[in-house]
């Protein structure tokens, strides 16, 4: 079964786990893009905060990444 994540500040991401969402914590963008290499295989969409999409904004247009939500400002 496929899962989903949110990755990102701390403090933003948080309240998904209420959901059942996986929680991926991330700072810094070098955090940002560390979380994003070792998200699990079955993660099938990723809740990101705006911090954390400009930090991957490089990665996102891959076709075999995940499928992407950025939260609202």
């Amino acid at each position: 079964m496929a899962r989903v994540a949110a990755l990102g500040e701390d403090a933003r991401i948080a309240g998904f786990a209420l959901a059942g969402a996986l929680i991926v914590p991330a700072e810094t963008p070098d955090d940002v893009r560390a979380a994003w290499e070792s998200l699990p295989a079955d993660v099938a969409l990723v809740v990101l905060t705006p911090a954390a999409a400009t930090a991957l904004a490089a990665d996102l247009d891959d076709p075999a990444a995940p499928l992407t939500a950025v939260m609202p400002a």
